[in-house]
């Protein structure tokens, strides 16, 4: 089909739950994408912060061939060793003890919520400790228990009731925070450094005060690293950078470098109280997307690649604020290469002026501009994609 062809039967053939730009995009090279035309495209989205060692890794479609030769799927009703493997790495590079595997970042959440909630009425006895503390800004997936989580009205009101048992506070508040949790909180769910809120790193003094309130009132605290976890910040896990340990730790987008996996992670206390039947997924943790993500856990975790980020993210950042200037530039924020930039108006007007220019940025929130390239990504690279922004900016103001 030619491009008109496929944009008319997406049209008639999916749900229309997106909007899309016109590119059809036809393959992908390390830190670039190529459409049906022929044009080339500097892919600062990564598939929303999912791409961590970029398109076509050599490695990675070789680790996926040969596992895909011998073995995709048995279910969770039999031992697989990729599935262990790739477990014992997770514990071995993190606090966590035990790991679930599933399929989305939606669905690492709502088993965070599930565990919570058992563990309350297994640890404490108490079968009114069932609530769920969310901040603000958040974002934790569409899925109903998710979605419960997710405080932001544009998500939640078409799909009201929800999950009861939500308690609203205001992200980075620390009195917000100490009214919102009490004795009859389970667990705390937060984003170390909200991405879809509006790329919002959390405080220092934020976290350690969720710690202390969970700590007082026998809470579980939750770390919502989907986005911002596996190497997104210049650590492996974004907890590293505020020297605190959370009960469980959420990840998924970058684990599998494309392929679908979520991974709630725990400490056997929490882990301990999940029993056989409690909790699980036909496809979670299948020996293919297990082979995937040992490739993207072993590469992103060495210490040079970690500097390599830190060190060029930095430098990114150091750019955009030198280069990228204005009236209407709010202000320039992230860690690693989890970056947003808040203009004083819409940035839909940039997002599709840089896609014509050939680079593929995405939004936080309507005057935020989103940039998560692959991790892999080169000072050259930065420095073509900012002067991208710089000149598209300039002709739009």
């Amino acid at each position: 089909m030619d491009n008109n062809a496929i944009i008319q039967a997406e049209a008639n053939n999916i749900v229309q739950t997106y909007i899309r730009p016109k590119p059809v995009f036809t393959h992908g090279k390390g830190v670039y994408l190529y459409d049906s035309d022929g044009n080339e495209y500097l892919d600062f989205v990564a598939g929303i912060a999912v791409m961590a060692l970029g398109h076509s890794d050599p490695e990675w479609i070789a680790a996926v061939n040969a596992q895909a030769g011998q073995l995709t799927h048995v279910s969770n009703l039999y031992y697989t060793a990729p599935q262990v493997e790739l477990a014992q790495k997770l514990v071995a590079t993190s606090f966590a003890d035990k790991v679930y595997f599933c399929n989305s970042g939606a669905e690492a959440n709502e088993s965070a919520i599930k565990f919570a909630r058992k563990y309350a009425r297994v640890v404490h006895g108490r079968d009114d400790k069932t609530n769920i503390v969310a901040f603000s800004g958040s974002f934790h997936g569409r899925t109903m228990g998710a979605l419960a989580v997710t405080l932001r009205d544009k998500y939640q009101k078409a799909f009201e009731p929800l999950m009861p048992g939500v308690v609203r506070a205001e992200y980075n508040d620390l009195a917000s925070a100490e009214n919102a949790i009490d004795d009859q909180t389970c667990a705390v769910i937060v984003e170390p450094i909200q991405g879809e809120g509006g790329v919002r790193p959390a405080s220092a003094e934020f976290l350690h005060h969720l710690r202390q309130l969970c700590d007082q009132h026998g809470a579980l605290l939750i770390f919502d690293e989907v986005q911002c976890g596996l190497g997104r910040t210049g650590t492996l896990w974004a907890y590293e950078q505020y020297n605190i340990l959370p009960d469980m730790l959420t990840a998924a987008k970058p684990l599998a470098g494309g392929l679908p996996i979520g991974a709630t992670l725990a400490t056997d206390a929490v882990a301990d109280v999940m029993q056989p039947g409690d909790h699980a997924s036909t496809f979670a943790g299948g020996p293919l997307v297990c082979s995937a993500a040992q490739i993207v856990l072993n590469r992103v975790a060495k210490p040079a690649f970690l500097a390599q980020v830190r060190d060029n993210s930095a430098y990114m950042m150091a750019q955009l604020r030198q280069r990228l200037t204005g009236d209407d530039v709010v202000e320039i924020r992230g860690c690693g290469f989890l970056i947003g930039v808040e203009f004083a108006h819409p940035v839909n007007d940039l997002i599709t002026a840089a896609l014509a220019h050939g680079l593929i940025v995405v939004n936080a929130g309507p005057n935020v501009l989103r940039l998560v390239p692959p991790l892999i990504v080169s000072r050259e690279q930065i420095d073509t994609a900012i002067g991208i922004l710089v000149s598209c900016h300039t002709t739009d103001t």
